[in-house]
């Protein structure tokens, strides 16, 4: 009889090939299967007996854990699909997750920046040096377009159509699409490829295809780009929390409280469901507060 390990193994194989999962989509089922083998082994059960009782003791270990909904939501999920394949290769007799129900998430407001806030990311960047073009460039670029940062650090030079002032995205599940970008992107992009990145690729041997590098002339990387930011956040002295997805957020809010429709920036963040855009249709409080005074009849205008 196989092993769970061998089983997961043919699993991988399976979302690798059939499915064309990414990278980063397998390690995260593989590391949640990993997690339940380890859990059947400390119960001394098999994937062949285990049963919705032993579903629910996993769940209880996970609740004891203080794993967050959204963590067990996601291995709930990755242990069904998993289930799921060794019934349809009949490993197994039934799948035990089947009717498992998903906690409810509690989904937290996205935090944003201020457009007072991004004024002064915007102008911290020193011009005159290759690194603060690149900086320049990546900040205009992620707020501009709201792409993911793992989309931005895969972007190559090629992917920029500076005739249409659009962007070509590898998104999620390798999913492209074409996002449009502004002027002030557009010259803080033309200006790092024409001058700053071509100084940094001169001090790599190898050539690479990358559209932002790092100080040494190799791609940068989603931990570099959170240290870029980090800095720029510091050196505009701003006490606020820094991270790439928050530029991802500013942009969608700053489009909805400007009147963009749902649909609109759903397609613009490629989001394949309405409901991931729709946590992005919370309004500042000074907004509301303004929407009210000027348009309630009972207001206090004065």
């Amino acid at each position: 009889m196989k092993s769970a390990h061998m089983y997961k193994k043919e699993f991988m194989e399976y979302l690798q090939i059939e499915k064309n999962a990414s990278p980063l989509t397998i390690q995260h089922y593989g590391r949640d299967i990993d997690e339940f083998i380890e859990f059947m082994n400390s119960e001394s059960i098999t994937l062949l007996d285990c049963d919705y009782p032993d579903i629910r003791v996993f769940l209880s270990r996970q609740h004891e854990a203080r794993f967050s909904r959204r963590s067990v939501s996601r291995k709930i999920s990755s242990l069904r699909s998993f289930f799921r394949f060794l019934e349809r290769e009949e490993s197994v007799k039934y799948n035990p997750f089947l009717n498992v129900s998903l906690p409810r998430e509690d989904v937290p407001i996205p935090e944003f920046f201020y457009e007072e806030e991004l004024d002064q990311l915007f102008t911290i960047s020193d011009l005159t040096t290759p690194l603060g073009q690149r900086n320049q460039a990546l900040i205009e670029l992620m707020y501009g377009t709201g792409i993911r940062v793992s989309e931005c650090v895969k972007m190559e030079v090629g992917d920029l159509d500076f005739s249409l002032d659009t962007a070509l995205v590898q998104g999620k599940g390798r999913k492209e699409r074409y996002v449009p970008f502004g002027q002030f992107a557009g010259k803080a992009l033309k200006s790092y490829i024409e001058e700053g990145r071509n100084e940094l690729a001169s001090k790599k041997q190898e050539d690479t295809k990358r559209l932002f590098l790092n100080a040494k002339g190799g791609p940068l990387t989603e931990d570099g780009v959170r240290l870029v930011l980090k800095k720029m956040v510091k050196d505009a002295s701003l006490t606020v929390n820094i991270h790439p997805h928050k530029l991802r957020h500013s942009f969608a809010t700053h489009l909805l409280n400007e009147g963009a429709d749902l649909r609109s920036v759903q397609e613009l963040l490629g989001h394949e469901h309405l409901s991931s855009t729709q946590i992005y249709t919370h309004v500042t409080k000074d907004r509301l507060r303004n929407v009210y005074m000027n348009s309630h009849p009972r207001a206090n205008k004065r």
